[in-house]
């Protein structure tokens, strides 16, 4: 996965990242998706941990998701 720049991360549009309105957890591409994953399971819990979980299934049905990050996610961290 490629480090997005500050310039790059400028141009992405607001639907490439799970919180459009914090400019937090870019998902614009598999790489970034699975990054958003990781960082969410060890920074986030609760409902924001569920909706990072949620924009990545959604956009990128073919990436697995383990059993405990779901579960962990549903019961709120």
């Amino acid at each position: 996965m490629a480090k997005l720049s500050y310039k790059q991360r400028q141009r992405l549009p607001s639907s490439a990242f799970v919180f459009p309105e914090e400019e937090k957890y870019p998902i614009q591409d598999e790489a970034h998706g699975r990054a958003a994953l990781q960082r969410g399971s060890q920074f986030e819990s609760g409902a924001r941990l569920a909706k990072i979980v949620r924009a990545v299934q959604r956009r990128y049905p073919n990436i697995e998701i383990s059993s405990d990050l779901l579960r962990k996610a549903r019961r709120g961290g």
